[in-house]
């Protein structure tokens, strides 16, 4: 199977002001508060002790090789709050060390971006730390090794070992493709030579409850050519859903029952799957790995299911803003068209690995839908986790918000109105972090022969094939320029985006192939694109109960909601003219509509015409709603 492969962040320069501030902004204000969050610093805030779980490991290896005993603490539980009794226990969330992991990962883009020795140093120091919390046969993990070493891999279905191996591995490779230090991933390549030993051929035929390890393992085999990283990835992917059950092995159980295991993606062998299925994160994580072993194994059956499986997620089960998993319970993808606006979950974390799946998929699948799906979720549910000044987060992202049902109704109750400076079960900050950080190494993918431009910005872009500088105009007038100066033939195949119903190019006849327009470039050359950004109020599914009547409005790739602030309380009261008589000011949009006046206080009364006044609409980019306080939010409004 041919491929491409993305062109690394460190070829790739940022010039556009919106990303380039993005960047600056993790940079500077979000890696630091985060820096602080793991050392449990920020005042009113749940704590971490990510930090502090991993100095106590240390120390306790350090007395192991000493030959002296340590305590032994329960392993049974998925959250330990702190004990007087137990003060020498861990503390937290049993996957903490993930986030500093993750933490990492964003500092390694960042300084991709931006070099600063003094995040270099603190970096180092906190590798220094990993590094002295690894066991002699190269486990890490701050959970077990504190509160019992003998219990690890016990409980591979609810404790999250290898998803913890998995951002570690993710965060020595690109730290180590940054600054060529092998510290950490040294420390990394001894975890999964015991993981292949522990659950390679000849081993326990395991695999982890959360998914992550399998595209770590990917990545580490393409830091390291080993292929033993690349034939456990594919160990664990078979082995995922067969019977015996392997949870039910290790717990003792012998159910035999698919139900008990949707949530992890379990409940059948992986190629026999045809739809998203159970907590999301985990799936697209999951999926995101199988559509890279496909790759690397030419697996053919393997890819045609990753198709299956996105076609159903995105045709099917994610919101208009690229949010994916509809219920709390479970965190979880639900039945097709089952997309609640007001009940939804739509975790950051789940719109991040949807863009890990889709850009996987363009390797190896030129087409340009994988890229409009990267490009739905950065500028709509990705950005709307974080506050615009970095400091607060949203771990839900919905897409209709009642403060006071908030407050009231429990089944609303994950849904915050405002974002939260962190969370005790904080993937999603750092998270955000590391692909903010990252945005450069998801706008370009090549093969030998071809440029692909998937995401549009502007650039100034160095590849073995050409230096081009990429000037943007394409979030208000969707105009984008390339000056090209060319090393050797080749093709540049340029992303017609899905929004982009009028779109023209400088030159004539470009051969279009599923949704790229393909050039060819010889000499030194101009290329400019219009893809004119019009403002549409877009329907969904009728299958969609909750929007019968509603439409949602959008502009180039930005959704747009209404919020109380601009346009008071009730929002639900609100309709669209039938002339909306829409203008862009450049970043907002107003349009013409009414408000439905309340004309009685009896709960049920006889129908007549709605009274009505006229009212001038604002609606603002939904990425930056709840920047101005707690107030109602709707993206939705009745037409």
């Amino acid at each position: 199977m041919k491929y491409s492969k993305p062109v690394l962040n460190s070829k790739v320069k940022i010039t556009d002001k919106f990303w380039k501030e993005k960047a600056e902004i993790v940079r500077t204000e979000v890696i630091p508060y985060q820096w602080n969050a793991l050392n449990d610093k920020i005042e009113n805030a749940e704590p971490s002790y990510s930090i502090r779980n991993l100095r106590l490991a240390a120390e306790c290896i350090e007395k192991r090789k000493k030959g002296i005993n340590t305590s032994t603490f329960p392993t049974n539980e998925w959250h330990y709050t702190p004990n007087r009794k137990n003060e020498n226990s861990f503390y937290g969330w049993i996957f903490q060390d993930s986030d500093l992991y993750k933490w990492l990962e964003a500092v390694s883009y960042s300084l991709r971006n931006t070099a600063d020795n003094q995040l270099e140093t603190l970096a180092d120091e906190a590798i220094e730390l990993i590094c002295n919390a690894q066991a002699e046969n190269g486990y890490i993990n701050s959970f077990y090794t504190i509160n019992n070493p003998e219990k690890a891999f016990t409980n591979l279905r609810d404790h999250h070992e290898l998803y913890c191996f998995g951002h570690l591995a993710e965060a020595a490779v690109a730290y180590y493709n940054t600054t060529g230090k092998s510290r950490l991933l040294n420390a990394a390549c001894r975890f999964a030579d015991l993981l292949c030993e522990e659950f390679g051929e000849n081993g326990k035929p395991g695999y982890g409850g959360h998914e992550i390890a399998e595209m770590a393992l990917i990545k580490l085999y393409e830091a390291t050519s080993e292929e033993k990283y690349l034939n456990l990835a594919k160990l664990f992917i078979d082995r995922r859903g067969t019977k015996p059950y392997y949870f039910d092995i290790e717990h003792n159980q012998n159910s035999g029952s698919k139900l008990n295991y949707f949530y992890n993606q379990a409940h059948l062998p992986v190629r026999e799957q045809r739809e998203a299925a159970g907590h999301a994160v985990r799936a697209v994580y999951l999926y995101s790995g199988m559509a890279d072993t496909a790759r690397y194994t030419d697996d053919k059956e393997l890819f045609n299911t990753c198709q299956t499986i996105f076609n159903d997620i995105t045709e099917r089960k994610m919101y208009i803003t690229g949010g994916i998993g509809s219920t709390k319970d479970g965190e979880a993808f639900t039945f097709a068209y089952d997309l609640p606006n007001d009940l939804v979950y739509s975790e950051t974390c789940a719109s991040i690995g949807l863009v890990f799946f889709a850009r996987r998929m363009l390797q190896a699948d030129y087409d340009s839908k994988y890229a409009d799906i990267m490009e739905r979720c950065f500028y709509n549910s990705i950005l709307s986790g974080m506050a615009e000044d970095g400091k607060s987060f949203f771990y839900v992202n919905p897409l209709e918000v009642n403060p006071k049902a908030c407050k009231e109704d429990s089944r609303k109750s994950h849904i915050k109105p405002v974002r939260q400076k962190w969370f005790d079960c904080a993937c999603c900050p750092p998270n955000l972090a590391r692909i903010i950080s990252d945005y450069g190494e998801y706008c370009f993918t090549e093969t030998e022969s071809t440029l692909f431009v998937n995401l549009y910005q502007g650039t100034k872009l160095e590849t073995d094939k050409a230096d081009i500088e990429i000037v943007s105009d394409y979030l208000q007038s969707g105009k984008v320029s390339f000056k090209i100066k060319t090393k050797r033939p080749f093709k540049i195949a340029l992303r017609v985006p899905y929004w982009s119903s009028n779109f023209k190019f400088n030159r004539e006849n470009p051969f279009i192939k599923k949704g790229y327009a393909y050039f060819d470039i010889e000499n030194d050359a101009e290329i400019t694109a219009e893809f004119n950004p019009e403002i549409k109020m877009m329907k969904c599914n009728s299958n969609v109960r909750e929007n019968i009547g509603k439409i949602a409005v959008t502009r180039g790739p930005i959704v747009y909601c209404l919020e109380e602030k601009d346009n008071g309380k009730n929002l639900h009261l609100l309709r669209l003219s039938k002339h909306p008589k829409f203008i862009f000011d450049g970043e907002f949009l107003t349009a013409n509509g009414y408000k439905e006046e309340i004309v009685s206080k009896k709960l049920y009364f006889e129908y007549k015409e709605p009274s009505e006044k006229a009212v001038r609409l604002k609606f603002i980019p939904y990425y930056q709603w709840a920047n101005r306080g707690e107030n109602e939010m709707s993206v939705y409004i009745r037409y």
